[in-house]
Parts: structure tokens; sequence; C-alpha cells
């Protein structure tokens, strides 16, 4: 019986002669990585070579909707806010109107309304909108700026369409600021800084104390009679948010009545700032409307994805391509294929997938109505978009066609790409012995190439061609 030490554990023949050799730490480190890829079996590398990149490759693709649908769970609901009932008939008397409300009695004469808007390109929305405020509205404010809030140089769409709001012009108070043009930046801080030029247009606008001051988007449309009951009552609250219907596209996909930005304040000299955030308590139910990317061409569908504070939710460049713009409006599906912005899972699963056709036309704006063929694209049953540029001009739309906005990858699929490579090269470094499953491996990363960067996202350059003084859409 020989002295010594006797141990049990098996060697590893395969990493025997590599992981004995004496050599620097960086080529035993290597060595020993090749030992561990050696000794794994056919489900790991099926593991590490497809479920693996699958998965990295799903959560490139859906991580905004996994974000979104786990919600409920990182993020909790605002504080609800105080409804107050809306009562009205055009046969019941205002005097009775402000007693149900709980706002006392009828003013001696009506206060002073003002509406003031950030105008972008919304020229159909926003006659839809004076025509139905025209009989209540002591003055029309509207800025505009040559830059939208991502930083895209834009003509000034108001000045060269403001032919057709002469029944407005003596009552119209317009001015105009430059953007500031910087790329990057957050474009809610460029969108903060035409607020805060809108604000001090508002002061030259002749606004006085106890004036009614109605802060919304061009789109969030007060219906006439709220505006009139507001300005006859005489106890109304001092920031009233209005509770408008959200319809999507047009009149016929109607989303649900949460929209809640939109609020008419007593004006008070030195406090009151014009915002679009939530600024008081009470809400009034049933106010008027809000119609969100109701537009009547492709064009300008574009240009607002790609102009508006969210435009990070334009992921892939294919979101761009007018055919697929136009599919999903026809669908009611989401132009971000992004799931519904809810607070629990009840009401995500109950609002998932595409918005219901709604085929009624009831208590929607009275211009509007009275102009139903010219507005036709806004009524149920028209879904179909013209593909011009309608109110857009070449200038406006040149953007498109600049490789560094809709080239063929946009920065999001540029680096994915560039990960699914570098993994690539990784794997070939160090599985030189793999054999198969690195052919397997190789495999999988050709296909995920060819997907996410040659087809699903390629998107062809939109170009503007003016032929013979008319503007076509070319792709």
């Amino acid at each position: 019986m020989s002295i010594g030490y006797y141990s049990s554990k098996k060697t590893d023949d395969i990493c025997e002669d590599v992981c004995g050799q004496q050599s620097s730490r960086a080529a035993l480190s290597m060595s020993r990585l090749k030992c561990i890829l050696r000794g794994l079996d056919l489900k790991t590398y099926i593991i590490l070579l497809v479920l693996v990149p699958l998965g990295i490759l799903g959560m490139y693709l859906h991580g905004p909707k996994i974000s979104s649908f786990l919600r409920p769970i990182w993020d909790s609901p605002p504080k609800p806010f105080q409804i107050i009932p809306h009562y009205y008939h055009h046969n019941v008397s205002m005097e009775n109107l402000c007693r149900l409300h709980g706002w006392g009695g009828v003013r001696e004469s009506p206060r002073r309304v003002y509406d003031a808007v950030l105008f972008n390109n919304e020229v159909d929305i926003l006659t839809i909108r004076w025509k139905e405020l025209y009989p209540y509205i002591t003055q029309f404010v509207i800025l505009e700026a040559n830059s939208t809030f991502t930083g895209i140089p834009k003509p000034l769409l108001f000045a060269r369409n403001r032919d057709g709001f002469k029944f407005i012009e003596n009552r119209l108070t317009y001015g105009m600021v430059g953007g500031r043009f910087r790329k990057g930046e957050n474009p809610f801080v460029e969108e903060a800084y035409q607020r805060v030029a809108l604000d001090q247009l508002i002061r030259i606008a002749g606004i006085e104390d106890d004036d009614l001051l109605l802060m919304s988007d061009v789109d969030e449309i007060p219906s006439a009679h709220t505006i009139n009951l507001l300005r006859w009552c005489d106890d109304t609250p001092p920031v009233l948010h209005l509770q408008l219907k959200n319809y999507l596209y047009s009149f016929e996909y109607y989303v649900d009545n949460e929209s809640w930005r939109a609020s008419v304040h007593k004006f008070r000299t030195g406090k009151t700032r014009y915002a679009h955030y939530r600024q008081a308590d009470v809400l009034l139910s049933d106010a008027g409307w809000h119609c969100s990317f109701c537009f009547r061409h492709i064009s300008e569908f574009v240009f607002k994805m790609k102009a508006y504070s969210h435009y990070d939710r334009v992921r892939f460049s294919h979101y761009l391509n007018p055919e697929r713009i136009q599919n999903v409006i026809c669908k009611g599906d989401d132009l971000f294929d992004m799931l519904p912005e809810e607070y629990t899972f009840k009401e995500i699963i109950g609002k998932m997938g595409p918005i219901p056709h709604s085929y009624s036309a009831v208590h929607l704006p009275e211009y509007l109505l009275n102009n139903a063929e010219k507005y036709k694209y806004l009524l149920p049953g028209n879904c179909t978009r013209d593909s011009g540029v309608g109110t857009l001009s070449v200038e406006s739309m040149s953007f498109l066609g600049r490789r560094d906005e809709l080239g063929r990858f946009s920065g999001y699929e540029w680096k994915f790409c560039i990960f699914l490579f570098a993994a690539g090269l990784g794997f070939l470094h160090f599985g030189e012995e793999i054999g198969v499953h690195r052919i397997l491996y190789f495999l999988v990363v050709g296909i995920s190439w060819k997907a996410c960067c040659l087809k699903k996202f390629s998107f062809p350059a939109v170009k503007f061609l003016q032929i013979q003084g008319e503007v076509v859409l070319a792709v």
C-alpha cells in the first residue's frame, strides 16, 4: 500500500491537457473558457445559442409593451378627480342650469373668454374648433413656431392658411416665435418654452382679472354650451378641468372619456400661467371632444409622429410607412404599437386590441355635421386617407427624405444589429471546437440580422417631388 493521498474526484479528460498547462493568466483564462464551452451538453447550447438571443430580440422588439403591461406593478394611479355632473338641454334655462351645477345664479353679463392654443399643422381641426366656439369667445389667441417640439424646421402653416380664418379676423391675436433648433434636447423643454411665449401673448391680447382663459391643445375641443355655461354662471371654480370624449383618427373610433388636460381658469394677474398638466381636482364631465391624430392626409400623420413630444415612440422607421399607417387607421390599431397606458391589469386587458368601430355621429361639433361632405374623413365609415401632403409643403416635409431621419436603419436598429454581430464574433473566437452548435448559433444570428436590419425594419426613404406646381408623394 503506497503512502499518500487518494482523491475520488474524476478528472476531465477533455480539458486535462489544456487546463494543466502553465501559461500566462490571459491564455489560461481563455483555455478555461474553452473547457467550459466544450463541457456543455446540447440542451445548454440550445439555451445559450437559440433561446437567449431570441429572448434578447423579443425584449428589444417588445420592451415598451412589457413595461406598459407591468405598469400596475411599478406605478400608482394619480389622485382621482372630483367629478361634477354636467347638465344640459337647449330648452332648459341658464338659471336652472347654473343651479343644477351648484354655481349660484346667473351673472348680469357674461364673462369674457379667451381661447389660447399652440398651433402645429391641424388646420381642419382648428377650423372645427373655432367654428364651435365662435359665438362665445372674446379673443382667439394662437401662437405658431417655425420649428416643432423636436427641433424640426417647419413653415408657418397658419400664416399660409390665414385666409380660411377670416371669420375670426377681428378677434384674432396671432403670434410667431422662433424655435431654438436644439437637436437631441428633450422635446418637452421646447414645448415648455413655447407655452411660456404663449403666456406672454395672452397678456398682449388684453386679458384681465376674472376673464376666463381656456387652456387646451387644438384637438381638445370644448363644446359650445359648456363654455357658454361657464361664462354665465356666477360661482364656477377658479380652475376647472374638462372631461372630454377621447377619439382616435376620427369620430369613428371612440376610445374612452378620460381626457382631462383641457382646463378653464378665472384669470388672475401674476398667478395664472398657461400649462397643460393637472392644476386642480375638479372635473366637469362630458364637456367636449378630444380627436387625436385626426388628419386628412397620410403625410400629416408622418409629420406629427416625428414632430410631437413623444417622438421617441417611433422606435422603428417602418412605423412611418404610409401603407402601414393607412392599415393601422382602418383597423383602429395603435400607430406606435403600444399597449394602453392604464394603471390596472383589468383596464389594460380590457383595452387591448383594435378600437371598436362606432357608427354614431350624435352630439358631434355642429360645424362638422353641417359640412359633412368636406370633412367626411372624420365621420364613421370613411377611414381611407388622402396620400398628398395637404396643408404641408415641400419644405416642411423635406426632412423625411434625409437618411439620418428615416434611412434604412434607425439608431435603435443600428445598436441592436451591432450587438448581434459582436455576439457572433465572440462565439466564433471562443468556440473554435463547438462544431455544429457554432453553425447553429450563426444561423440564428444570420436570421436575426436579416429580420431586423434588412427586411422588417427597412423603409424606403420618402421623397416629395414637385411636378407642374403640384406636390406629390413618391415612395
